[in-house]
């Protein structure tokens, strides 16, 4: 365990978040590498010649990619420090990983719309997110089991994917003027979302909004800056 950990990522991607979270759970020490935005490092793409993305953990050396497995494999390649991060009954683990499948493919698409990186209308897209929201609050409602966090008393694996996109919502929000994570409609969401934020294991994290706005300004200009470079 005294092997040295990396992570490989950008500080604005949830992905990248959620690793991070789960590291610092942990209280695992790790040297953290930012890849230059909108370009690749030779690490990241000889960590991870599959996907060529990131994040990727290297634990001595060895990569690790793609974010759910990573927090997955951090909680089994350090189970003996801090709490786990999964559940121990094998079935409310089941559940708590379908629902982290279910949030990253009902929301990662759609606040990229919200966002300006992709193509498509964004009142559709920010109500693709509402409507997950009202799914994920009906599935905190069970996952809790009327605690403060889907994890139950404290922050697990459900949190930590869920609550990795919370600056993404504030920020979405304001590059598009539509209301993403609402009181209103999610107030348990919206409660929960503080405490997470405001646990000692999230903290600095979790992006402020207003950076990411402004980062996403960067981000496209330099995609666009690549692009226009090709022959």
């Amino acid at each position: 365990m005294s092997e040295p950990v990396v992570v490989v990522g950008g500080w604005a991607s949830p992905f990248v978040t959620r690793v991070c979270i789960a590291l610092r759970l942990k209280g695992v020490e790790y040297e953290f590498l930012q890849e230059a935005v909108g370009r690749k490092s030779e690490l990241l793409l000889r960590s991870n010649p599959v996907y060529r993305k990131m994040p990727v953990l290297l634990h001595g050396g060895r990569p690790v990619c793609e974010s759910l497995v990573i927090v997955q494999y951090v909680d089994e390649a350090f189970s003996a420090a801090g709490k786990p991060i999964l559940p121990a009954d094998p079935y409310r683990r089941a559940v708590h990983r379908f629902w982290a499948e279910y949030a990253d493919a009902k929301l990662h698409s759609p606040l990229r719309t919200l966002r300006g990186m992709v193509g498509g209308d964004k009142a559709d897209a920010a109500e693709q997110v509402s409507a997950a929201l009202r799914q994920l609050e009906e599935a905190f409602l069970e996952c809790s089991g009327g605690k403060r966090y889907f994890g139950g008393d404290d922050v697990g694996f459900l949190d930590i994917v869920v609550g990795s996109y919370i600056g993404w919502f504030g920020a979405a929000e304001r590059i598009a003027g539509l209301p993403v994570l609402d009181e209103a409609r999610t107030p348990r969401l919206a409660a929960w979302a503080v405490r997470f934020c405001a646990h000692d294991a999230v903290g600095d994290l979790v992006p402020d909004a207003a950076r990411l706005v402004e980062f996403g300004e960067v981000l496209r200009a330099a995609l666009a800056a690549n692009a226009s470079s090709r022959p």
